[in-house]
């Protein structure tokens, strides 16, 4: 993968001679020659270094460093000085840097210098990334075999950066799945930024989404930064993103295909390298079709599906879930009453885990710190799980298929190339192909 650099100079001459030299060696390189223009230009793109001079014309380089390592503590940075005083150097390291270099510079020795700083940025990323994990704790989604299958994706696609989609009625815990494959992914320090498609409409979710400037609308009194933006480096998360706005869908498309995107109002192009991850509780292929949501953009966010079962498909997950769910609630007793468990166990929770945390706590306040009974769960009415509507809900063959005709549709009936991303022979494929022209 190509490493971006940034030198930060204002002599025309190093310039020139960095930006040759990095080029041929394989680096993509930018120079801008002021602080404001340095500033700017991480905020359009993430670099891998940033070659930074101490005198510039608008101020010192060493007192933007720690603004860097605050913000992009993985990214490697280089002080380039014409003044090789060693208390500029001390100055420069105690803020951030991690190599100071004197004019003139032996580009050879540079381009190691950058190589073993890079490095270490690397190794910066992975302590960060193991000290937030050790501190955190893990959810709990349950031990079943459906469920074990969604940790199991939800793992590869954490090793990856392809989009994700994730599946399951209101309430099943995608968003809570979505975090956990970001927090085990290798943008894990970055931010996590969350958006409900069905929260705003129109302009208003355009502009919480892109951005705006300064008198794009009527109530736009001042620029404000977009959710896009303050996802670079990160994930972004899309709520329920069939209800994103038919308006809004075809420009989304093509930030997510080209990483760039305009603020409403404004002509500058911006550029954020964030990860997707999108949910849904409704059935997209299906809205595909009722010109509801847009094809393409359906195939671009569909390149890993997950789908989490409901809560009613996976009771044996049931006592566990209530469990972890009542010591988050601060609940500390040794377990459940058998009766409670058969309770619960007989109700059919269209809310999923949602309203199990719900139903939970609401036991608790009536228990008064006393042990749970069925009579803390009154406002629950029993209703036998095989009762519970099943239509539109997808088997795990019918969500195959769906999923090898959308793949098939997105590479325009290439089988070859469909196979190879499905991961299995094409002659499997063409059975599989034969078994669903017959259904």
């Amino acid at each position: 993968m190509k490493r971006h650099l940034l030198l930060v100079d204002d002599d025309p001459s190093i310039q020139f001679g960095f930006s040759r030299y990095f080029t041929r060696a394989g680096y993509g390189i930018n120079t801008v020659s002021t602080l404001a223009e340095a500033r700017e230009a991480v905020t359009a793109q993430r670099y891998d270094a940033v070659l930074l001079d101490l005198m510039l014309p608008d101020g010192k380089g060493v007192e933007w460093i720690g603004e860097v390592r605050e913000k992009f503590p993985g990214t490697a940075l280089v002080v380039i000085s014409g003044h090789g005083d060693v208390p500029a150097a001390v100055d420069a390291i105690q803020r951030g840097a991690d190599n100071f270099l004197t004019k003139p510079v032996s580009l050879e020795e540079l381009k190691v210098i950058i190589e073993k700083s890079l490095e270490v940025g690397s190794l910066r990323r992975k302590q960060l990334t193991s000290q937030r994990l050790s501190k955190k704790i893990d959810p709990y989604f349950g031990e079943s075999a459906a469920m074990k299958k969604v940790l199991e994706l939800a793992s590869l696609a954490a090793e990856n950066e392809s989009s994700v989609l994730i599946m399951g009625e209101t309430g099943s815990g995608k968003g809570l799945l979505g975090r956990w494959i970001h927090d085990r992914s290798a943008n894990s320090l970055s931010a996590f930024i969350e958006i409900n498609c069905s929260g705003l409409k129109g302009d208003l979710f355009a502009s919480e989404l892109f951005g705006h400037a300064r008198g794009a609308f009527t109530s736009a009194s001042q620029d404000k930064q977009g959710l896009i933006d303050v996802a670079d480096g990160g994930t972004l998360f899309l709520d329920e993103i069939s209800d994103m706005p038919l308006t809004v869908q075809a420009e989304f498309l093509k930030v997510i295909e080209e990483k760039n995107y305009r603020r409403l109002g404004e002509v500058t192009i911006r550029r954020s390298e964030f990860r997707l991850i999108c949910s849904t509780n409704r059935n997209l292929l299906e809205k595909t079709q009722d010109g509801s949501f847009r094809q393409d953009l359906y195939f671009r966010i569909n390149v890993f599906p997950i789908h989490i079962p409901p809560l009613r498909q996976r009771l044996e997950d049931l006592p566990g879930l209530v469990n972890s769910l009542l010591n988050s609630l601060g609940y500390q007793s040794a377990g459940v009453e058998e009766s409670v468990m058969r309770l619960l166990a007989s109700y059919y929770w269209p809310g999923n885990i949602r309203e199990l945390r719900n139903v939970l706590e609401r036991a608790l306040l009536l228990a008064r710190g006393g042990p749970l009974k069925p009579a803390d769960f009154s406002g629950l009415e029993s209703q036998p799980v095989r009762d519970f509507p099943t239509d539109n809900i997808l088997n795990l063959e019918e969500m195959e298929n769906l999923h090898i005709k959308s793949v098939l549709d997105r590479f325009g009936g290439d089988t070859r190339k469909t196979a190879e991303i499905l991961n299995i022979s094409l002659a499997t494929l063409y059975r599989k192909l034969k078994k669903i022209s017959r259904d």
